[in-house]
């Protein structure tokens, strides 16, 4: 019976430090004694379905405002890149060479860049969203997102995203 409590209590510090809270108060262990009938039933906002779902929906929109950003840049930064290249791309299609390609990323840097942050913008939201889905969401970004909806929530329907975060 001692150890199975040992076991609880390690298991309740290890689960804490890993969310980031604090370790639990003495009052606290003393009622890991009582046996788990005895123990008063709190209601957590992390255990709240809407609380979850909240936080689901700001994630959603997290993730529909990075594609957002990535749209607009391919469709602002992108052709204004392509066109300051017009020249050089021009010259690849008749006759495409490694060394053409080279001269226009070298001597046109700024079409260079614009179309570099375009792709690199695209592949980190990639991957940001693969590795969200395949392996969830990290603790930090958890921890992140629902201490975003609980300001979100505290201010009402004056916060820019209430209308989107705050309905039940």
């Amino acid at each position: 019976m001692e150890k199975t409590h040992c076991q609880s209590l390690i298991l309740l510090i290890a689960a804490q430090l890993l969310r980031g809270y604090a370790l639990p108060s003495p009052d606290l262990t003393a009622k890991m004694d009582q046996p788990d009938t005895e123990m008063p039933q709190t209601t957590h906002p992390d255990l709240d379905p809407t609380f979850k779902a909240q936080v689901k929906r700001l994630h959603k929109l997290t993730v529909y405002g990075r594609w957002l950003l990535v749209g607009i840049l391919w469709l602002t930064l992108a052709p204004l890149s392509l066109w300051g290249w017009q020249y050089e791309l021009s010259l690849m299609r008749s006759h495409f060479t490694w060394a053409a390609l080279r001269y226009a990323i070298v001597y046109n840097r700024i079409p260079a860049l614009g179309l570099a942050f375009c792709i690199g913008m695209t592949v980190a939201v990639l991957v940001w969203q693969s590795r969200n889905v395949i392996w969830g969401l990290p603790p930090q970004e958890q921890h992140r997102l629902e201490q975003q909806v609980r300001r979100i929530s505290q201010q009402g329907p004056s916060h820019p995203l209430w209308k989107w975060i705050g309905k039940p």
